[in-house]
């Protein structure tokens, strides 16, 4: 039975379109910081898909936005995900569907809960101190690419919550895009669009419920990226460790000889990790690492939670031969316990496909310099939705949207970065308009 919240919105437009009046910074400042004070962070634990209800407060939000603008083929599923289509405004059906995406939660790592927006305008190239809490300090000499935006509108939160601009910041940017393009009409040329908001990106479910027929998209773009230019055809290849430590629970005043601490052989998992080498706060370019990430339990269980992210599948075979190794070790030692390992596949290098047709990079760098940028194209240590829709079958590049230090207090971003970002897509998909 659908949920209350499966909708589909109806095409009748409900008013004529205005033409736009004002620039595409103030229009992502409104937007931007409306949406982030929204709380969407996922849940790995839940089940459910969304992994929370509250991603369903901005995803109605903006599906009432969509049909405000006039856009066509609204659909919020019950699973979160959001369709809607710009209309072509060339004739010919052969010019390619270009879909942009963006993901509607933010990270479980820090929280998302009543996020304050910041609005540090002119910024003047100084340490950006947060005021609900003065021990969060953003400062440029740790930060490089901030000291490029002086004269730039930095939005930051207060110091309490992340910001959310990952990828509310790529949110915006698709819903000023959007706006722009519905309400030029025939004055921009160019073929059908497509956008999806996802939900449960930063818990690798963000696309498990697509349906690309539905999409009905030829090429892709997530716009998840960083600093002004950069374009992302190669991401890691991720799988997820889960290490599971079953003691022997005892009253710890009669336990010689008969407890075993299931924490205690956590702590020596946790310990045998080859920290110098494989780390993520011990490596960088191209070098993988497994990363622990949670540990839950007690002495009479414990569960371990690990990333393990490179670049070629061989990085991420070696990584599961290290963890093996270590429980095989650990059981050997303790023969009472319990030790168990379970690997998934979280997503792969969307380079192993894009390589195959480098097209849409090669069609978004294009754009990228069209708006006096240069592009920057260089392999991400992360993934997006789009390593899984370019497996699938969809090619994905990510795009930039200026986000920067995400997934904790420090997060922020230039809102002239997110302006350029709408800027190259307005370019990009002109560009697929002259293809067939």
């Amino acid at each position: 039975m659908p949920l209350p919240y499966d909708t589909i919105y109806p095409i009748q437009p409900t008013h004529p379109t205005q033409p736009m009046t004002h620039s595409f910074v103030n229009e992502l400042e409104e937007r931007f910081t409306r949406y982030v004070k929204i709380d969407t962070t996922s849940d790995e634990d839940s089940p459910s898909a969304p992994s929370t209800a509250r991603q369903f407060d901005l995803l109605r939000l903006l599906a009432d936005e969509l049909c405000e603008m006039q856009a066509e083929d609204v659909l919020l599923t019950e699973t979160g995900l959001l369709y809607a289509t710009i209309p072509a405004t060339l004739p010919d059906e052969a010019i390619p569907t270009v879909a942009y995406f963006a993901h509607v939660d933010t990270s479980p790592a820090f929280s998302g809960e009543g996020v304050r927006p910041l609005v540090h305008r002119n910024y003047d190239g100084g340490k950006i101190v947060l005021p609900d809490d003065m021990g969060q300090v953003i400062d440029p000499a740790a930060f490089p690419y901030l000291a490029e935006k002086t004269g730039e509108d930095i939005v930051t939160a207060s110091g309490l919550t992340l910001l959310g601009a990952d990828d509310k910041a790529g949110v915006a940017i698709c819903m000023t895009l959007a706006s722009h393009l519905l309400a030029r009409g025939e004055e921009i040329r160019h073929g059908r669009v497509r956008l999806c908001f996802t939900p449960d990106e930063e818990i690798g479910r963000g696309v498990v419920n697509i349906d690309l027929d539905l999409l009905g998209a030829d090429v892709a773009y997530t716009l998840d990226g960083g600093r002004l230019g950069e374009i992302e055809s190669e991401t890691f290849s991720a799988d997820k460790f889960v290490v599971k430590i079953k003691g022997i629970s005892a009253h710890p005043g009669y336990a010689k000889d008969v407890l075993v601490n299931a924490l205690h052989l956590a702590a020596k998992v946790v310990e045998a990790l080859p920290q110098a080498d494989r780390a993520p706060e011990t490596t960088h370019g191209r070098e993988p690492f497994i990363h622990i990430y949670e540990l839950n339990g007690g002495a009479a269980e414990a569960e371990l939670r690990f990333i393990s992210r490179g670049f070629e599948l061989d990085d991420l075979q070696e990584n599961e031969t290290i963890i093996r190794q270590i429980c095989d070790e650990l059981q050997a030692s303790e023969p009472r316990a319990e030790i168990s390992l379970e690997v998934s596949n979280q997503y792969r290098n969307m380079r192993y496909w894009l390589e195959e047709d480098m097209t849409p990079v090669h069609l978004a760098a294009e754009a990228i310099r069209s708006c006096g940028i240069e592009p920057i194209e260089h392999p991400i240590r992360g993934g997006t939705d789009g390593s899984r829709l370019t497996e699938m079958g969809l090619p994905t590049p990510n795009l930039f949207a200026g986000m920067q230090n995400f997934h904790g207090p420090l997060e922020w971003v230039s809102l002239q970065d997110m302006e350029k970002a709408v800027q190259v897509c307005v370019a990009l998909t002109e560009l697929w308009g002259g293809r067939e």
